[in-house]
């Protein structure tokens, strides 16, 4: 078994136990997720499909520990992968019912994509009431504007 199959076999592993009714294993399970996603050393395939499952369980739990968690893991992706919008959309759609706290990751995780199709949704979060999300909001934005920008500046 090389090391990209002994990273999905862990992953694996970790999905097997997000089951628990145990909201600390949940978190843990996802903590593992997360450091696997940091080796940066999945094929972008295997990546994607541990986001969507992340997204998922972001969207879904009712527990703040396990959502900070799945988020943190997605952003923790979008630092060593090029997620396309497609796979984090969910997040875009259901970003109205996160905390204030958890929408500093919702907004990243969008900017992250450089998709133009999450500007709009990012850019509702620039006069949000809490200064931390519009700072968020602002960060977003910046990149998403900036990876344009940079697109139509090679096509010109």
């Amino acid at each position: 078994m090389d090391k990209q199959q002994g990273l999905t076999a862990l992953i694996e592993s970790a999905w097997e136990e997000l089951n628990s009714p145990d909201t600390g294993r949940r978190d843990l399970c996802l903590d593992v997720v997360s450091d696997v996603l940091e080796t940066g050393r999945l094929a972008q395939s295997d990546a994607e499909r541990a986001v969507e499952r992340l997204v998922a369980v972001a969207l879904s739990d009712e527990g703040y520990a396990v959502q900070e968690s799945a988020l943190h893991a997605v952003c923790t992706a979008s630092t060593h992968y090029e997620l396309p919008y497609r796979v984090v959309e969910p997040l875009a759609a259901g970003v109205d019912g996160f905390e204030p706290v958890l929408l500093g990751y919702v907004l990243s995780i969008l900017g992250c994509t450089h998709d133009q199709a999450a500007l709009p949704i990012v850019e509702r979060f620039l006069h949000h009431p809490h200064s931390e999300v519009r700072q968020d909001a602002s960060e977003a934005v910046t990149e998403l504007r900036w990876h344009r920008e940079s697109a139509q500046d090679k096509t010109a």
